[in-house]
């Protein structure tokens, strides 16, 4: 399965990317909004996008916005340091299908991930 990683934390983004691989996934990276953007709505196609709220050039709930606005339906998985209620809400009301705060467990942002994708563990 494919996924496309935007996080501007490049440490925690080298952590993904391999923790990800080594799960079996094929990863891409970006570190800004708008390249994030443009790549959820080039040619590749995902099966799921990690999307960091505080991406610099464009934040990743207007991201999640414009892409859904364009008719991207590949789901998304908000992965942020801000984890209060409203927080929550408005990613989940900017077209994001789950959110996980910051710091999270691997096993389970493996596994919101795979069942996002439509995936199977077994």
């Amino acid at each position: 399965m494919r996924v496309l990683v935007a996080e501007d934390d490049v440490r925690l983004a080298k952590v993904l990317d391999s923790s990800l691989a080594e799960a079996g996934w094929d990863v891409d990276v970006v570190n800004d909004g708008r390249s994030a953007y443009e790549r959820m709505l080039g040619e590749a196609v995902y099966d799921v996008v990690l999307l960091d709220w505080m991406l610099p050039g464009m934040d990743g709930i207007s991201v999640a916005r414009r892409a859904r606005g364009s008719g991207m339906a590949t789901p998304i998985l908000v992965l942020t340091a801000r984890g209060g209620a409203q927080d929550r809400a408005t990613g989940l009301d900017s077209g994001a299908d789950d959110y996980l705060s910051k710091p999270f467990d691997l096993d389970e942002l493996l596994a919101r991930l795979l069942a996002l994708a439509g995936g199977s563990s077994s």
